[in-house]
């Protein structure tokens, strides 16, 4: 059964089968007990498993009473996937859905399934990227540096994928830094420097001057515009949790202040743009600025009383970079060199010298963003990443990285580039409506693997990383940044898994066409999935490889 979007939901599968299981036991606010299984050698007899020891904690002996299996299987409820089969077996209870159904349910409405769901409107997000402030040139910017700013480049793809407002600042960057960031594929706003917030920072000065925690300090201190006695600000708040209890004294800079007028800035901007608009903000800091950023937090809460906006802040962590040679020592442009020259040289390798053909130059370059964000990205992101920047362990076809999810995604458009010129020759006929298509035929455990793994719960992926838009105690947020990775590192093994082992594109006779038909559409879902989540990255598709 359906949602009322039209799609089927695993997590709505698995409520339902878990409701039947502690509604009928008595046991309504147990654990879960059902899990999907995910592995190709499981799959090939069951998609969902209640294991036996579970059972055994609900029912005498393990022994399901013949009721609830009815139950199971005519269980009509929303986003539920139809169901072939419930038995028990010596592993525990397993249900099988009814694959060829569910084939066509997807595969005949590909956009409910392959693009990201939109989220509710009126709401804003402020993604304040600590690292980038005070750079002064391309030398200065760490690894660490560069790991905020792909996991806010990210956050920004995903809220955005979703209908989100987002709002990026600083909104000045050095040039030299906005020149490297846009050739890394991140598209940072370019704004004018200080005199924007000058007449914001006065004011703020004077808020300042009249506040009862401040004291103010003479103009020979450089840059020093007064001590914050933080620490007897906070011991009169209610509801503020999560603050480090070593904050003390805060001696509020220009620079400080800067940081603070920009965001009360672009946040009034933001509610007076849309009347009514929920604005929130994510100061995205490495783990040596945590600290400061949680003084500058306060500066805000304590100036802009009683603004409601500066109640909705956030902070997410980055750990550290380490390089695994501990001899290396390179900063990010360094970094960013050594990777491009090592997918040159890889793809020299394989294809032979590239200098005549003007293309690969950015096929490179793409090449080369995609190994860096997934080199930074695929570890939770408070925990420290450690860089392996030996040659040996780069290659286009590595099953560990970036390049290996854009070769891919390459091979599906070689796919149907191939495709198309075999129609053009009059080899295949023309794709015909989806609708029309046999579903039955797609019977390769690959290609379930392939939908009920990546298609079917990809929009549930996107749905469990938001989960920090939630409201929520304390002001540190952890955000699955690394889903996307690994979901497209695993989507990336099983296609390739499949695609090595299964010729897709026929001989051209009549009656192998549904089948390679059925296939093309798989292979459509697919390519739309790969397309979805690199754009989560602000990566195009790559065409060749």
């Amino acid at each position: 059964m359906e949602t009322a979007d039209g799609r089927l939901r695993v997590s709505e599968a698995l409520a339902a089968f878990n409701a039947v299981l502690r509604g009928k036991a008595g046991d309504g606010a147990g654990a879960s007990v059902w899990f999907k299984e995910s592995s190709a050698r499981n799959l090939r007899s069951r998609d969902f498993l209640a294991p036996r020891a579970a059972l055994r904690a609900i029912f005498a002996n393990a022994q399901v009473p013949k009721d609830i299996v009815e139950s199971i299987l005519s269980l009509k409820c929303p986003g539920m996937p139809p169901i072939h089969s419930c038995q028990t077996v010596p592993a525990g209870l397993t249900v099988q859905l009814d694959r060829p159904t569910i084939f066509e349910q997807v595969l005949t409405a590909l956009p409910v399934y392959t693009k990201p769901p939109l989220t509710s409107q009126g709401h804003c997000i402020i993604l304040n990227c600590v690292p980038l402030r005070g750079l002064k040139d391309l030398k200065s910017l760490s690894l660490g540096h560069l790991r905020a700013i792909l996991v806010t480049d990210h956050l920004a793809g995903l809220l955005q994928a979703q209908g989100i407002d987002v709002q990026l600042v600083p909104a000045f960057v050095n040039e030299e830094i906005h020149q490297f960031l846009h050739q890394i594929q991140v598209d940072w706003p370019s704004g004018s420097e200080a005199s924007q917030v000058a007449e914001d920072i006065l004011a703020l000065k004077e808020t300042l001057c009249q506040c009862p925690y401040t004291t103010i300090i003479q103009a020979d201190q450089d840059e020093i515009v007064c001590k914050l006695h933080l620490k007897e600000f906070l011991e009169k708040q209610e509801g503020l949790e999560g603050y480090d209890p070593n904050l003390d004294v805060f001696l509020v800079t220009e620079e400080k202040l800067y940081q603070v007028a920009e965001l009360q800035r672009v946040a009034r901007q933001c509610t007076e743009a849309v009347p009514g608009v929920c604005c929130s903000i994510v100061h995205i800091v490495n783990n040596e600025e945590a600290f400061q950023q949680q003084k500058v937090d306060l500066l805000w809460r304590l100036v802009t009383q009683p603004l409601s906006f500066t109640t909705h802040q956030k902070h997410l962590v980055c750990g550290p970079v380490k390089i695994t040679c501990t001899d290396s020592c390179m900063n990010a442009f360094q970094y960013y060199q050594l990777r491009h020259s090592q997918m040159y040289k890889a793809s020299v390798l394989k294809y032979g010298d590239l200098s005549k053909d003007a293309s690969w130059t950015k096929v490179i370059s793409i090449l080369t963003s995609a190994a860096i964000r997934f080199d930074m990205l695929s570890i939770v992101h408070q925990n420290q990443v450690f860089l392996d920047v030996e040659e040996s362990n780069i290659s286009t076809k590595g099953t560990k990285g970036g390049a290996f999810v854009m070769y891919n995604c390459a091979r599906l458009a070689t796919l149907f580039d191939t495709y198309q010129r075999s129609v053009e020759e009059g080899l295949y006929p023309v794709f015909p409506q989806s609708s029309e298509l046999n579903y039955s035929s797609l019977r390769e455990e690959g290609e379930w693997l392939l939908l009920f793994n990546s298609i079917l719960p990809f929009q549930e992926v996107l749905t469990q990383i938001m989960q920090f838009l939630l409201p929520s105690g304390g002001i540190r947020i952890t955000v699955s940044t690394q889903a996307i990775c690994k979901f497209l590192i695993q989507l990336s093994m099983d296609f390739s898994s499949y695609y090595n082992r299964v010729h897709i594109l026929g001989e051209p006779r009549p009656h192998l066409f549904s089948q390679m038909f059925a296939r093309l559409q798989l292979m459509r879902a697919v390519r739309e999935v790969f397309h979805s989540a690199l754009a989560t990255f602000h990566l195009p598709p790559l065409n060749q490889i």
